[in-house]
């Protein structure tokens, strides 16, 4: 029989784990918040604070990871306890990763100063980041509750954030091709928008953790695509210093 103290220590660990996925997915939500008010209002200091908080989200990511290596070797879990940690540890790349991402669009925010900046352009991409906003926070919200219908909501959605990225895409071309004096604020909008398309992505990729997580099985179904832009098969780095 295993010790009741030894037991109820590592469901301590593995509850101190879980809650620092919370953490770090709440600090992930608030800089996709900031980097698009930073957006709209063209505001490099609200820019320039989101890129030093991400310095917070890869700090705690690492400290997770680093507590979740010594649990598997402390205690050599099985089965589910085993895919709790693992599960730990993916999400929390992935919200790394959105961290990452957020940082880019605040970085894009800084290199707009000086140029000409037609507001209505940015309303594409509030709406996007706002379906991707939601999408991150329901699919933390499902593993936080380990609901997987709630997650597997999130992973049939991800074609509609695909879908208004290609018609986004195509606007702002039009948009270019109408008045050159557009092309530089509209490339860095097409890039903050592919951006959001990848956060979007990361929740995905975590609701097929957390169905990992919940059935020990790999959701084998195709994930659901349609972006079919010239940028869909442009690499975007995510970490960058």
């Amino acid at each position: 029989m295993p010790d009741n103290h030894i037991v109820s220590a590592f469901d301590d660990e593995l509850k101190d784990i879980t809650g620092r996925v919370a953490e770090i997915g709440g600090i992930a939500e608030e800089l996709i918040d900031l980097s698009m008010t930073a957006l709209t209002r063209v505001d490099p200091e609200i820019a320039q604070n989101v890129i030093a908080r991400d310095r917070k989200i890869d700090a705690l990511q690492r400290e997770l990871e680093e507590k979740a290596i010594l649990m598997i070797a402390r205690r050599q879990p099985m089965a589910r306890d085993l895919r709790e940690i693992i599960a730990a540890i993916r999400i929390s790349n992935d919200l790394e990763r959105v961290g990452d991402l957020a940082k880019n669009i605040a970085k894009r925010v800084v290199a707009l100063q000086g140029q000409i900046q037609p507001k209505k352009l940015v309303h594409g991409v509030e709406h996007i980041a706002e379906l991707s906003l939601a999408q991150l926070k329901n699919v933390i919200d499902a593993y936080s509750a380990r609901d997987l219908e709630a997650a597997h909501q999130v992973w049939a959605r991800d074609d509609e954030i695909d879908a208004l990225y290609t018609s986004l895409f195509r606007e702002l071309l039009t948009y270019m091709m109408e008045d050159p004096r557009n092309i530089t604020f509209c490339t860095h909008l097409l890039f903050c928008a592919k951006n959001i398309e990848r956060i979007g992505d990361h929740a995905t990729n975590i609701a097929e953790t957390v169905h990992y997580l919940v059935t020990g099985t790999t959701l084998v179904d195709e994930r659901p695509k349609k972006d079919r832009t010239p940028m869909a098969a442009i690499e975007m780095p995510e970490r960058r210093a």
